[in-house]
């Protein structure tokens, strides 16, 4: 007699779909206080899942930290150009990271491939070799991987709610505690 296989099952570390809608709406919402809790659902959901957790979720955390510190006016612009840059580096950099393999391809090249914008490449590499930018550029390299992560990630697992027009009305979007490619391949 054949045994009947169980469909494997996504171990993640949000509690249901409820929760992961939750947190994402607290990170876009624009609230400094709402985004503080949505932060801290994300923390709680990395000590659980560790270096399992979705990149894109990691970087957006970042990134919307940056922007509540900023707020909060506790840091002088020095600081926060530091915060924002490292936060940018950070996403650059690990989105390119897979897609170098054992060729070393040229970040510009790479960006244009996952439909980042190239300027957002080079004030990365300002960050990172040059005299650091100003803190209005930050902000606004912030906002746009913010929204390419949106559109990117986000509204992919969501099934395009965050979208105002949805670009991929056809396509079934599976449940978030379903669909297994909330791994770090995922959003590429």
């Amino acid at each position: 007699a054949r045994k009947r296989l169980k469909p494997l099952r996504t171990v993640v570390a949000w509690r249901g779909r409820a929760e992961w809608d939750q947190v994402m709406v607290g990170l876009y919402c624009g609230d400094s206080q709402l985004q503080q809790e949505a932060l801290d659902r994300v923390s709680a959901w990395k000590s659980r899942y560790g270096p399992k957790m979705p990149l894109a979720v990691d970087c957006t955390a970042e990134l919307i930290r940056c922007k509540v510190l900023d707020a909060s006016d506790r840091l002088k612009s020095h600081e926060l150009i530091l915060s924002y840059g490292l936060a940018l580096v950070r996403f650059v950099n690990l989105i390119t990271e897979r897609k170098q393999k054992m060729v070393s391809i040229p970040l510009r090249q790479l960006a244009r491939e996952v439909d980042i914008p190239v300027w957002v490449v080079d004030l990365r590499h300002e960050l990172t070799h040059g005299k650091l930018p100003r803190l209005a550029l930050c902000r606004k390299g912030c906002d746009v991987v913010l929204d390419w992560l949106r559109k990117t990630y986000w509204s992919r697992q969501l099934g395009n709610n965050l979208c105002e027009e949805s670009e991929d009305e056809d396509e079934e979007q599976e449940g978030v505690e379903a669909n297994a490619e909330l791994d770090n391949d995922a959003w590429e």
